[in-house]
This record gives structure tokens, sequence and C-alpha cells, in this order.
């Protein structure tokens, strides 16, 4: 097989079930997933500490948390069509050199505005690495059983890096300084840069046309509006500012998709939302995604800063949940073969939902089996649907295109996660800033210091006599467990929504009439 161009070479001159090679390549790609995984999750446990050593405002914790998101997401139209045209594995070999030199500078940073900057340069490098890892499984695996469960793994790396990062990361914040948690990037992009040449073949569109620089600008300029009125909308800013630039977002939006429909070689084949299980996918990612995070983004606080548990404790509460979604992943494969795409997806999001709901009730003490079993219901509900999703995308593209459709995937992704944090996160944070009251013999610059985030919280108690910092610790943590109460509650409408629009639009689609291999499509 010629590996330059895998991509568009037929049934015939390629055997259509996998080899050793393929699976061994296939191991290869799940490093990349498993690396950002945990990154997210050990950033997240390292809060607290950094929030200690660089002091950064509510609004730079925000950009700190999701600017790696936003940026990622704005990019990964152009990368993943830039990884079709010059080759993907050649573009996953540059994001992996990058995202290890943009660790190093997130793991020295001085102040938090380096560590934002150290972020928008991982989210550069993380717009490379996703598309790229997704679109070669798409060009290795052509039978779409296989596909299915090299799909199943890859995407169980999620899970299987959530998992270890609380362990790893919590053990390294116990040891050493917060940057360390980045620091464990560099190894893994040595593994990529080694192992990928050897294992994975190249693979790009034979055919690409010619490269559309306003596409690339446009698909930009589309996110990045929206982003900015989010975060000006979470921040308190004018709702007439963040609503024209949401408008101004959504006008370039739709100047892209009609330069797509003209142009004869487009970026991306906005054609493919004709596709109904292509369309609700990426609709049903984007919607779980966008609860998810938020779920992540606030038991880490709660379970350290509430419930006053260490990081490796912490993350061994979260751990069965974490396990119990890399075996629905695997899971998901027997299931799509007895239940439709949608009454699989409905049943998995339903459960999750449920799991949000048990938030809704945790308490100021004693709350550690509550975000235990509610988390173990959330990440087995996603896990089971988030195979059979990223499948339906995947099979809906030729796999010239590989790494436009996994591009469309990634976006969802990253943007639901990014506006989960800053639209869920700010609603956390505005009900967290109204119900904290002012206890007596506070003063108003440690009030006003508390009411930032709940680790300014801990920082303004520290420097205050026992009695009042142990009352204002009591008010941070239950205006803080009412805002999670709050969230928990919006998440768990907004997966809900996402079940029912799945189970309705997806009914009879797949299950024991699926065909076998992706050229059936």
């Amino acid at each position: 097989m010629d590996s330059a161009a895998p991509s568009v070479t037929t049934r015939a001159q390629v055997p259509a079930t996998a080899g050793p090679r393929e699976w061994l390549g296939l191991a290869v790609l799940t490093l990349p997933v498993l690396l950002i995984a945990v990154d997210m999750t050990v950033l997240g446990f390292a809060v607290p500490y950094l929030s200690a050593d660089l002091a950064p405002t509510g609004t730079q914790l925000l950009w700190i948390v999701d600017l790696y998101s936003f940026v990622l997401a704005g990019l990964l139209v152009t990368m993943g069509t830039l990884g079709d045209r010059i080759g993907r594995r050649r573009l996953l070999m540059i994001g992996a050199a990058g995202f290890g030199a943009a660790s190093l500078l997130a793991a020295l940073a001085p102040s938090a505005e380096v560590l934002i900057a150290a972020r928008a340069l991982l989210g550069l490098a993380g717009a490379t690495l996703m598309p790229s890892t997704l679109s070669l499984i798409r060009n290795l695996f052509l039978d779409r059983r296989q596909r299915l469960l090299a799909i199943a793994a890859w995407a169980s790396m999620f899970s299987a890096g959530s998992a270890l990062g609380p362990l790893v990361g919590g053990w390294l914040l116990e040891h050493f300084y917060w940057g360390s948690v980045f620091l464990i990037n560099l190894p893994v992009m040595a593994l990529i840069l080694v192992l990928t040449p050897m294992l994975v073949p190249e693979s790009r569109d034979p055919a690409p046309g010619r490269y559309d620089l306003p596409s690339a600008a446009l698909s930009l300029l589309a996110v990045l509006p929206v982003v900015y009125g989010v975060k000006k909308l979470a921040e308190g800013g004018s709702p007439l500012v963040a609503a024209a630039s949401v408008a101004v977002g959504a006008a370039v939006g739709y100047v892209f998709v009609r330069r797509q429909l003209r142009l004869p070689d487009p970026m991306i084949d906005v054609r493919l939302f004709r596709n109904r299980a292509f369309g609700v996918a990426v609709a049903t990612n984007l919607m779980v995604v966008f609860a998810m995070v938020s779920a992540l983004f606030f038991l880490t606080q709660y379970l350290q800063l509430v419930l006053g548990m260490s990081p490796i404790r912490a993350g061994l509460v979260l751990l069965p949940g974490i396990v119990l979604s890399v075996a629905a992943h695997f899971v998901a494969v027997a299931v799509a073969r007895r239940l439709s795409m949608g009454a699989a997806i409905l049943t998995g999001l339903a459960l999750a939902a449920a799991g949000f709901a048990v938030f809704t009730q945790l308490p100021l003490a004693g709350g550690t089996l509550l975000v235990a079993g509610g988390f173990a219901a959330i990440s087995a509900g996603v896990g089971l649907s988030d195979t059979l999703t990223n499948d339906a995308i995947m099979a809906a593209a030729p796999p010239s295109r590989a790494g436009a459709a996994a591009a469309i995937s990634e976006t969802a992704y990253e943007l639901g996660g990014a506006l989960g944090v800053a639209v869920l996160g700010s609603v956390l944070t505005a009900v967290y800033r109204t119900l904290l009251t002012a206890p007596d013999g506070v003063s108003e610059p440690a009030l006003d210091a508390a009411r930032e985030t709940l680790g300014g919280a801990v920082t303004a108690a520290e420097r205050l006599p026992s009695g009042e910092a142990a009352a204002l610790m009591d008010a941070a943590r239950l205006a803080f467990t009412e805002g999670i109460h709050v969230t928990s509650a919006i998440a768990a409408v907004i997966v809900l929504c996402a079940a029912v629009q799945a189970g309705l639009l997806l009914r009879g689609v797949g299950g024991r009439s699926a065909p076998g291999r992706s050229g059936d499509h």
C-alpha cells in the first residue's frame, strides 16, 4: 500500500479489515487524546494551587480554564482541512512538537497573564492534534464494525486520561509545585514524535483543490466574536455589546456557509449536515459536552474546597465513574448491534441527566457518595452515547474528507466545552457572588477577594483571625454549593433535551440493520 495516500485507495487495493499494524497505529493515535484528557483534568485540580500562587481574578481564572478550548475551537476547521492537504500525520507531528513547547511555557509561567498566553498556544497546537487522530483512524479502519471498535478505543482514552489525571496530578500537586502538571505532557509528546512515523501511514486528500484563505479567516472570525460575546456577558458587561458580538459571529458564520456552498472545493462540505445522523450527532455532542465540562469544573472545587479533600483523594472519588465511562464506550459497540442509534443515545443521556439531578442535592458535608454516584451515572451515560455519535459523524464523510469531518466533530466538542465553562461557570459564579453574605467582622477588601472565586475566599480567610476566617469560609462554601445546585439543574435540562432530540430524530437509524462497511453509506 502506498503510505502517501491511503485515503484514496479502493477496496480492491486495500483489505477491508485492519491488520496488526493498523491496531498498533491506533494505540499511537490514542496518545494525544490521553494527553489532552489528562491536561484538562489536571488543570481543574490545580486551580486552587495556581490561584494561591498567581492570584488570578475570577475573570482571569475563567480565561486560564477555557481559553485553550476557545482557541482550539476557532482553529479546528482550518487545521482539519489543512491536514487533508499537507498530510494528517505530518500535521499531527507538528502539533505534538508545539504542544510540548507550550506545555513547558505553561509550567514555567510566572504570572496569570503568561499562563493565559501559554494556554492559547496549547489551543493552537491542540487544534492540529485532535482532527488528525480521528481522521487517521477513519482511513486506517474501512470496515465499519472495526472502525466502531477503534473509535470506542479512541473515545475511551478521554475517560482513561480523566482517570489518570487526578491520580498522577494529585500526587504531583502534593509533592511538587502546580506547574509540574504541565510537565507530564513532555514524555507523552516524545513518544508520539518517535512512534508515529513508525506505525501510522501518511494520508491526505489526493485532490483537495485550492486552499481558500478567506474561508479559513471566516471560520475563525465566526467563532471568536461569539466567544467574546459570551465572555462579556459572563463578566457582567453590557448585554448590548455581548448580543452585538454574538450577532456579528452568527453573520460571519452565515457568510462562511454560503461561501462553502458556492466553492467548487469547499473547506468543509456543509452539505454533510443534510445527513440526519451527522447533524444530530454533532448537535448532541455539543450539548452534552457543554454540560459535562461544567461538572468537572465545579466538582474538583467542591471536593477540595468544600469537603476539604486532598487532590489525590478527590481523584479517587471520581475514579469509579471514569472507569465506568471507559467500559461504556466498549459496551456501546454491542448495544449498537441491538438497538437503534436513537434508542441507545436516549438511554445513555437519560442516565447522565439523572446524574446531574443527583448534584442538585449535594450537601455542605458528607457528599462524597453522592458525588461518586452522580458522576458515575453521568460518565457511563455519556460514554455510551459518545462512541455512537462519533461513528455517525465519521461514517457520513468520504475518506478523502475525513480531516474536515473530524474537525467538525471536534469543533462541537471544544466549543461545547468552552461555552459550558463560560456560561455554566458564569452562572455558578453569579449565584455564588449573589448568595455570599458578609459575616460580622470581615473587612470589605477580604469580602471582595472572597467574591472573586471560592479559591479567593480560601486565600482571604488565611489572612483573617480564626473566628472571622471560619465564618467567611462557612458562608463561601454555602454559596458555592447553592451555585452547584442551580448549575446542575440547568445541565440536567440540557442533557435531557439532547436525549429527546436524538431519540426522536434518530429513531430507527442503526441497530441490526446497520451496514457493515463504510463504503455502504
